[in-house]
């Protein structure tokens, strides 16, 4: 078994290897080009100082899930940095369209739209050193969510790195710059887990590195506020369609110990949905199994986002 097809299995964002991912075309501004070929300037500003924002869309059954929320979000941050797109809402809902056209992608595909400030004429951090339009990449690929994750669950470590407050970054932007989240990450693998939880930086849990958490007391859903963690998209649509069936959901300040008595609990994504987590730090979540629970919030988020 290689490196690649172990870290891919001990990851929330592992998918199964697909052969037609080799020969996809990526769009760079404007352009299509091979993967090997697909390229920015070293003087990029996403490059130089992780200047930019990005959004995860997954493509089922020829439709773009969720697509309106990812875009408001991607629209919104740009904003929030004084960053100009250059392209309207419409134009680049057509550029991702293109994007999976020229793949000849319809579904279990995921895409990655990445948008920074454009080149500088020397890496710097000065924004007035911008030259030109800003830098638009649409990466999309063939990706199933690796089914052994779902199936075992993810082992999860506390990370020593906290999340931030608005104030000093904040997390509803989408940035490219995600160097804590990373170094949580990192702690995490070190540690034999799969994923980093996250707490704020009041002691309460906010979310993983990568995706947000729940966990299950008694018949309830107990997700973190969001004051110092991204709001995920499909953490919302889950929150929703629970509601929606009856079920309580409550978006909530709660603690690590907490978590350590929890019948179950599970993260949410755009790639894998709903993942069950049946380890954090080396202790056994519930039975130490994927609940019932996680498996009724994972099929009401499927039936919600699954076109007919």
């Amino acid at each position: 078994m290689g490196k690649a097809e172990i870290d891919t299995q001990a990851s929330a964002q592992g998918y199964l290897g697909d052969a037609r991912n080799a020969s996809v075309l990526v769009y760079v501004n404007g352009a299509f080009v091979p993967r090997d070929a697909a390229m920015v300037s070293v003087f990029d500003s996403g490059f130089v100082l992780g200047d930019g924002v990005w959004e995860g869309l997954r493509l089922v059954r020829g439709q773009l899930i969720s697509i309106d929320a990812h875009l408001d979000r991607l629209f919104e941050g740009a904003r929030s940095i004084a960053l100009d797109i250059g392209l309207s809402r419409a134009q680049l809902l057509a550029a991702i369209h293109a994007t999976l056209a020229r793949n000849d992608m319809h579904d279990g595909a995921h895409v990655r739209l990445m948008i920074t400030r454009g080149r500088k004429s020397t890496p710097n951090q000065d924004p007035r050193f911008v030259i030109g339009a800003a830098t638009i990449v649409i990466v999309a690929e063939f990706k199933t969510p690796n089914p052994q994750a779902k199936a075992r669950g993810l082992s999860l470590f506390t990370s020593a790195f906290r999340t931030s407050a608005p104030d000093v970054f904040d997390m509803r932007l989408n940035s490219h710059s995600r160097l804590n989240l990373i170094q949580a990450l990192i702690q995490a693998i070190g540690a034999g887990a799969d994923e980093a939880l996250m707490l704020d930086p009041r002691g309460f849990v906010a979310s993983c590195n990568s995706t947000n958490f729940f966990i299950v007391r008694g018949e309830e859903l107990w997700t973190s506020t969001g004051a110092y963690s991204f709001k995920g998209i499909t953490q919302r649509k889950v929150i929703e369609v629970w509601r929606a069936n009856g079920g309580v959901a409550h978006e909530k300040d709660f603690t690590l110990a907490e978590c350590y008595a929890a019948a179950e609990a599970f993260v949410t994504g755009t790639l894998g949905g709903v993942t069950p987590v049946t380890r954090i730090d080396a202790r056994p979540v519930g039975d130490g199994t994927p609940g019932p629970l996680t498996k009724r919030a994972s099929e009401l988020y499927l039936a919600a986002v699954t076109p007919p």
